[in-house]
């Protein structure tokens, strides 16, 4: 059984990027269990999940039943796959408040951020496009 569950947003392209390097690291998801809040079961699947909050900021349910949010989850993340390194000085005091500030801009902003960077505003079944 995975030890995080994390809820992402799979109409994101670079969250839907995210999330692929992730089950990469993580092939027979031991460490972690992938959920796409865009599917319709979201809320019967996962009740203790708000799914408008999991719209507005990365959610992840640790095995033990806690609730992270944003930048934490994703350190948890890529803790759980044995990269920790990489998103750890997100977490260090005083960079960690500048980094949660630009995080909750990015997540609000996704897609548009989405389309600068990739030229893709939105994934929908299962492939990514420019319209909005």
């Amino acid at each position: 059984m995975a030890t995080l569950t994390i809820f992402y947003d799979g109409f994101c392209p670079l969250c839907v990027r995210e999330m692929a390097q992730l089950r990469r690291l993580d092939p027979e998801a031991k460490a972690l269990t992938l959920v796409d809040i865009q599917q319709a079961d979201m809320p019967n699947l996962y009740p203790q999940i708000d799914v408008a909050e999991a719209g507005r900021i990365l959610l992840s349910l640790t095995a033990d039943g806690l609730i992270l949010r944003g930048l934490d989850s994703t350190h948890a993340a890529w803790s759980a796959v044995g990269k920790g390194y990489r998103t750890a000085f997100l977490r260090w005091p005083v960079i960690r408040w500048f980094a949660d500030y630009i995080y909750l801009w990015f997540a609000a902003n996704r897609y548009r951020v989405s389309y600068w960077l990739t030229g893709q505003a939105r994934c929908d079944s299962g492939t990514c496009s420019r319209s909005d």
